[in-house]
């Protein structure tokens, strides 16, 4: 259903006359525009809020979150200084009183340790990263625009994943996936606005929660929530017909069923059931496209020189990216992939190079594909996890092997394609990668950013929900950071 069309049946009396000081215009600008006219005026949103606000750079996205919290001086923060500190204690100058989690802050002292892992300067401009553990990304960090400056206030998983994903500290609010579904809408009427991804990791020691709740529309239309592929059996629960039943059949079944939605609509007026009825439709139309979709074995061999060979494994990082490319490719607009097991408490020697041996060559793939298809300047890849981890151990200390706890105070991420200047690092931390010292990156800052390479003015995309203008960025001060744009 078009967006006039909807709007027209979700309007009830009482929004109709509280709007109706609007009408002329509106019906004027209407009659220029014709029936390519795309406003968002839904039950939540001014009338007058057009989008896209301005010529966007990026058209889709790719979030590549990884859950638990990369630690960004074995990574992307090099600390070369830190080895002449190996084992001594974390100075309170430093430290200056802040915040621990229970896990560290009973500890009697806070030994350095410094990363373990090689890093080399890389690309036309010399960056400094693990190039030892990621070998094929370094191969494209001229294409990526490192920010080591990222911060936050949550300190713990739950609130954090939530902060970074929704813009709050507290569940039940719309994702940055559900904003964009709800702002820009479908390029394809037979596979979701935005679809979600979970990466099984080849380690598994310690595994955080990833539920649905982080793909919420919340208080957005039903619609605009994620949909959730599965890595084994059908991607989508039901989505084929039970044994005896044809298509037609179960074409004729659904229009019995919207029939008796629709007069359910009529009675109560309740949205959701519209929403009911758009999804039952979808999931008639995914029935067809879904299977083609998922056929990742009859990419051609070049593709698995791309990704590596992990990419035949369903479930595998490997296959989530190819996967997202096949998505994005076909027209959807956001694509959310979790990768667990970056929660490195302790053991980071074994466990860092098996997290990095999962995205390493996948993302060289991902990023060579997009170029290759004339698709990585208006696709928008984003990498990262909810915060960073501290220069001082948890738990026994020895040159080999050591542990991290969380950190919320700095941490790096990365964008690339879509508007996003490649070859840079914005954002500079103190010699113990513990504070900032230049540039920093809130999370707010960051979907700010995004929302402004897809054309969106975050300060004005809003939804009136509990009498207030909500909007990802919420009420506090952001800003685009207008030197990461290419």
């Amino acid at each position: 259903m078009d967006p006039i069309t909807e709007f027209a049946r979700r309007e009830t009396r009482r929004h109709f006359f509280g709007r109706s000081r609007h009408l002329l215009g509106y019906a004027a600008l209407s009659s220029l525009l014709g029936e390519g006219l795309r406003t968002w005026a839904t039950e939540g949103t001014p009338v007058e809020t057009l989008l896209p606000h301005f010529a966007p750079r990026a058209k889709r996205v790719i979030y590549l979150h990884m859950v638990g919290g990369p630690a960004q001086m074995d990574l992307w923060d090099h600390k070369p200084r830190m080895v002449d500190w190996y084992d001594k204690d974390l100075p309170e100058s430093i430290r200056k009183g802040q915040r621990l989690t229970t896990m560290t802050s009973g500890q009697s002292r806070f030994p350095i340790a410094p990363s373990k892992f090689r890093f080399s300067q890389v690309g036309s401009n010399g960056l400094w990263m693990n190039s030892e553990l990621l070998p094929n990304t370094a191969k494209v960090v001229d294409d990526l625009c490192l920010i080591r400056s990222m911060h936050t206030e949550a300190i713990n998983h739950e609130p954090a994943i939530s902060y970074i994903q929704t813009g709050n500290m507290n569940s039940g609010r719309p994702c940055m996936g559900s904003w964009v579904s709800y702002g820009l809408g479908s390029m394809n009427q037979n596979l979701p606005t935005f679809v979600v991804l979970v990466a099984e990791p080849t380690n598994k020691e310690q595994i955080q929660a990833i539920s649905a709740r982080l793909w919420s529309s919340g208080f957005l239309p039903g619609e605009h929530a994620g949909v959730s592929f599965r890595s084994a059996g059908d991607p989508i629960l039901y989505i084929n017909n039970p044994p005896g039943v044809p298509s037609d059949l179960r074409r004729l079944q659904l229009d019995g069923l919207r029939r008796l939605n629709e007069l359910e609509h009529r009675r109560l007026g309740d949205p959701e059931t519209e929403t009911r009825i758009q999804q039952y439709e979808m999931a008639f139309r995914m029935q067809s496209s879904v299977p083609e979709l998922t056929q990742v074995a009859n990419e051609p061999a070049s593709t698995y020189e791309l990704y590596g060979e992990s990419a035949r494994k369903p479930g595998s990082f490997g296959y989530t990216a190819l996967l997202a490319r096949r998505l994005v490719e076909r027209g959807v607009r956001f694509v959310q992939v979790y990768l667990n097991n970056w929660d490195h408490h302790g053991n980071i020697a074994g466990r860092l190079p098996m997290q990095c041996q999962d995205i390493d060559r996948p993302i060289y793939g991902l990023i060579t594909d997009l170029k290759a298809r004339g698709l990585f300047d208006d696709t928008l890849i984003i990498w990262g996890g909810e915060f960073g981890r501290t220069i001082y151990s948890q738990g026994g200390l020895s040159k080999d092997n050591y542990g991290r706890d969380h950190h919320p105070r700095c941490f790096s991420m990365w964008m690339a394609g879509g508007g996003a200047k490649g070859g840079m690092v914005y954002g500079e931390t103190d010699d113990f990668s513990y504070n900032i010292v230049d540039n920093p990156v809130h999370i707010r800052d960051l979907h700010a950013t995004v929302l402004h390479l897809l054309g969106i003015r975050h300060d004005r995309f809003t939804y009136k929900y509990q009498g207030l203008d909500q909007r990802l960025t919420g009420v506090e001060e952001s800003r685009v950071v207008k030197e990461l744009l290419a």
